[in-house]
């Protein structure tokens, strides 16, 4: 078997194969080479784990979970809403299908390094407030989301999911090209990264 290349070919590999058997300057190297390395692939990757859901049949839905994500992100560009916002709107819904129960936590661990509290906040509850708008669900707690009445981004993620989630599932709204929204997610995850608060 061949070992991986490496990003660049200037940087050096570890000396062992198992972290066991790592030396202080095995250490060295991976702390050397990691920034970089997620500086200049973690926006790519991103964006390829949304594009890879580009051909995805609905399950009901007039579109798939790719094109409420680039609606409900065109919208917000539209709005004029700031770059984080944008982003955040673009990638709200990344983990639906992969953990459908939990996709709000996934986006916001996602996001938390790179934008502020508040968003990683409508993020991550997002799911609880959009069953606001399933009118006639058999099992949906439409009230659910009233536990945090009172939090300061309550009303952020009311208009959240009023605004850019329950209504971005239209075949004929307007969407831009995913090319549109790469420079925004590229400078996001560029940033240096926080260390993301523990959730309570």
């Amino acid at each position: 078997m061949t070992r991986s290349p490496l990003h660049d070919p200037t940087w050096t590999y570890v000396g062992a194969a198992a972290m066991d058997d790592f030396r202080p300057q095995d250490w060295a190297v991976l702390t050397a080479q990691r920034a970089p390395y997620q500086a200049d692939l973690q926006a790519a990757h991103v964006m390829r784990l949304l594009s890879a859901s580009k051909d995805d049949p609905s399950f009901g839905y007039h579109v798939n979970n790719y094109r409420h994500s680039v609606q409900a992100a065109t919208l917000a560009l539209a709005d004029g809403r700031d770059e984080d916002y944008v982003v955040a709107t673009l990638l709200h819904d990344i983990g639906f299908i992969a953990c459908p129960t939990t996709h709000g936590a996934f986006a916001a661990r996602l996001l938390a390094p790179y934008v502020d509290e508040k968003t990683v906040w409508i993020v991550e509850h997002h799911p609880v407030f959009l069953d606001r708008h399933c009118e006639g669900h058999p099992t949906i707690d439409r009230d659910a989301r009233e536990m945090w009445r009172g939090h300061p981004h309550f009303e952020a993620a009311a208009e959240f999911v009023a605004r850019y989630d329950q209504n971005t599932v239209d075949a004929d709204a307007p969407e831009a090209d995913l090319s549109v929204f790469e420079p925004l997610v590229r400078r996001v995850f560029a940033r240096p990264p926080r260390i993301a608060p523990a959730r309570p």
